[in-house]
C-alpha cells in the first residue's frame, strides 16, 4: 500500500513540475512587455509615464500577426505607422514626432535589437526525477527579423509572442482552432458581436499559428530532410491538416452568412459596424487557409526536391564555433580552473599538428628521386593586345615644344630665366610656362644620363643668387644655357657643367 501511494505521490509530483514549467514559461514571455512599462520612466528624451508600453507591444503583435502571409512578414515602416493612431490616442496632446519614437522604441525592444542572439532568457526552477532543485534557461523571442533572398527584411511574430496575444498558453492548435470557431458562431447566432469580434481575432491568430508550424517544418526538411519524419509523422500531419482545412472552410463560410446578415439587418449603427469588421476579419480568415491549403499540397514536392538536392549534394558541411556566444561567455562566467579544460582543448583542435622543422630521411629521398614533371615547350600563341589611342591631350603642343627649343638655342651665352620669359609672353600666352617648367627640370640635371642616352645637348640651369622678379613665377633667377655634349670625352658632362659655371660667373660679375 506504501509503494503506491509513494507511486502516486511521485507522478503527482512529476505531474505538477510540468504544470509548474509550462506556467513559468508563460509568465516569461510576459516579462518583456511589464519591462517596457518599468523602464519608461528612465527615457531622458520624453516624459513617458503617460504611455501604457505593455499596451503599445501588445498592439505591435498584433499588428504584426496580422500582417504576416505564409512567406513573407511585416514591414517596419509599415508597423510604425500602424502604431501611431494607438499612441496618439494615449497623449493627444504630445507632438507626432514623439508618437513616432516610442513607437520605434517599443518596436526595437520586442525585437531586443542590441543583443547578439536578439532573444529573451529567463531562468526558472523545476524539481528533477531525484527530487533536486535545478535551473533551466528558457530562451524565447517575440518579434523576429528574416530576409528575403532579395535582401529586403521583414518582421514574423514567434510562436510565443501568439500565445502571449491570444493568452492560450500551451494549447494544441487543432482543438484551440476548433474551438474558437464553435464560439465564434454561437457568439454570432446570439448577437453578440463585440465578444464575436474578440473570438474572430483569436481564431485567425491560430490560423496563423498553424501557418508557422507547417513553415519550420519546411525550413527544417530544407536544412536537412533527416530531421523531420517524412515516412510516418508528417504525411499524418498533413492529411490531418486538410481534413482541418476543409472543414473550417465550411464553418467560416457559414459563419460569414450570418455575419452577412446580421449587418444587413441590422439598423444599430455601431451594430453594422462590428458586423462589418467581423465580415472583414473571417474573410481573411478564408483567405489564409486557401494559402495553407496551397502549401500543404505543394509539401510532398518540396520533400522529394529537397531530398534529390540533398542527396546528390555531398557530406554536411559542420558550421564553424562561435568563439564569442560559444566559448568567450561561457569562459568568463565559471571559475579559472573550470575554463582552463575547455580553452585548451579548442585551441589544442584549431592549431592543428606541428609542422617538423626538417624533412625526415625517407621523405628527402622520395622527393630527390621523383621524376621532373615534363614541361611544355611553347605556351601556345600569345594574343596581340588592342590598344586605343588615349584621349587625353597634353597642355602643350608640338609647336609650344619648337618654340621652347628655339628661345633655349637662339644665343650661345647663358641667359637669364626673366629674359626667356619676357621673350616668351610675347610669342604665345602658353609658352612662360613651358619656359620655367623646363629651366626648373634642367636645374641640377644628370648629364651623364643625357650622354648614355646618346643626346646632342643638354640643357642647363646654374643658381647664383639672383631673386626673379617677374609677375607670375617666383624663386630664383637662373641662368639658363644649351650647352653641346660630346659623347666620344670620357669627362664631357664635367666639362660641360664647369663651362656653365664660368659662364654664370662672367654673366653675374659686372652686376
Amino acid at each position: 500500500m506504501r509503494a503506491v501511494r509513494e507511486d502516486v505521490t511521485e507522478h503527482h509530483g512529476a505531474a505538477v513540475d510540468g504544470a509548474l514549467s509550462r506556467r513559468l514559461k508563460a509568465l516569461a514571455c510576459t516579462a518583456p512587455l511589464h519591462d517596457l512599462d518599468a523602464r519608461k520612466a528612465k527615457l531622458d528624451w520624453a516624459d513617458a509615464s503617460v504611455y501604457q508600453m505593455a499596451e503599445i507591444a501588445l498592439h505591435t503583435i498584433d499588428q504584426v500577426t496580422v500582417a504576416m502571409d505564409f512567406d513573407t512578414g511585416a514591414d517596419h515602416e509599415q508597423i510604425v505607422q500602424r502604431l501611431l493612431p494607438f499612441i496618439a490616442a494615449q497623449a493627444p496632446q504630445r507632438p507626432p514626432a514623439e508618437h513616432e519614437r516610442v513607437a520605434r522604441w517599443v518596436l526595437d525592444n520586442l525585437i531586443n535589437v542590441g543583443s547578439v542572439e536578439r532573444g529573451f532568457r529567463h531562468v526558472y526552477g523545476a524539481v528533477g526525477a531525484d527530487g533536486s532543485y535545478q535551473r533551466r534557461a528558457f530562451d524565447f523571442k517575440l518579434l523576429v527579423e528574416l530576409a528575403t533572398p532579395a535582401g529586403e527584411v521583414y518582421l514574423r511574430a514567434s510562436d510565443e509572442a501568439i500565445n502571449v496575444l491570444v493568452g492560450a498558453l500551451d494549447t494544441d492548435v487543432e482543438s484551440a482552432q476548433v474551438a474558437a470557431e464553435v464560439k465564434l458562431e454561437n457568439l454570432i447566432t446570439r448577437g453578440r458581436l463585440a465578444e464575436a469580434k474578440l473570438a474572430a481575432e483569436q481564431a485567425r491568430y491560430r490560423t496563423v499559428q498553424y501557418g508557422e508550424t507547417l513553415r519550420s517544418m519546411l525550413e527544417a526538411t530544407r536544412r536537412d530532410v533527416r530531421t523531420v519524419d517524412w515516412e510516418e509523422a508528417i504525411p499524418q500531419l498533413l492529411d490531418s491538416a486538410l481534413e482541418h482545412i476543409e472543414s473550417r472552410f465550411r464553418a467560416e463560410n457559414a459563419i460569414l452568412r450570418n455575419i452577412t446578415a446580421a449587418r444587413d439587418e441590422a439598423d444599430d449603427p455601431d451594430h453594422k459596424k462590428r458586423a462589418a469588421e467581423l465580415v472583414e476579419i473571417v474573410s481573411d480568415c478564408i483567405t489564409r487557409h486557401t494559402q495553407l491549403q496551397a502549401r500543404l499540397q505543394a509539401a510532398g514536392a518540396t520533400f522529394r526536391a529537397e531530398q534529390d538536392r540533398q542527396e546528390f549534394s555531398g557530406p554536411a558541411r559542420r558550421g564553424g564555433v562561435d568563439l564569442f556566444g560559444q566559448l568567450l561567455v561561457p569562459a568568463l562566467g565559471v571559475p579559472v580552473r573550470d575554463a582552463v579544460a575547455p580553452v585548451e582543448e579548442y585551441f589544442t583542435a584549431a592549431s592543428g599538428t606541428s609542422v617538423p622543422a626538417a624533412a625526415t630521411l625517407p621523405s628527402l629521398v622520395s622527393m630527390l628521386l621523383r621524376p621532373a614533371p615534363e614541361r611544355e615547350k611553347v605556351v601556345g600563341e600569345i594574343p596581340d593586345p588592342e590598344l586605343t589611342p588615349s584621349d587625353q591631350r597634353g597642355r602643350f603642343t608640338d609647336r609650344h615644344w619648337e618654340l621652347a627649343d628655339e628661345l633655349f638655342t637662339r644665343h650661345e651665352a647663358p641667359r637669364r630665366l626673366s629674359e626667356l620669359l619676357e621673350e616668351a609672353r610675347a610669342v604665345d600666352d602658353e609658352l612662360p610656362l613651358l619656359v620655367a617648367l623646363r629651366a626648373t627640370h634642367s636645374y641640377g640635371a644628370d648629364v651623364a644620363t643625357a650622354l648614355r642616352q646618346g643626346s646632342g645637348a643638354a640643357l642647363l640651369a646654374v643658381d647664383d643668387g639672383t631673386p626673379l622678379r617677374d609677375s607670375r613665377f617666383g624663386g630664383s633667377d637662373l641662368l639658363v644655357a644649351m650647352v653641346a655634349l660630346d659623347s666620344g670625352s670620357d669627362g664631357a658632362g664635367e666639362e660641360a657643367e664647369h663651362a656653365v659655371a664660368a659662364d654664370a660667373a662672367t654673366v653675374a660679375g659686372p652686376e
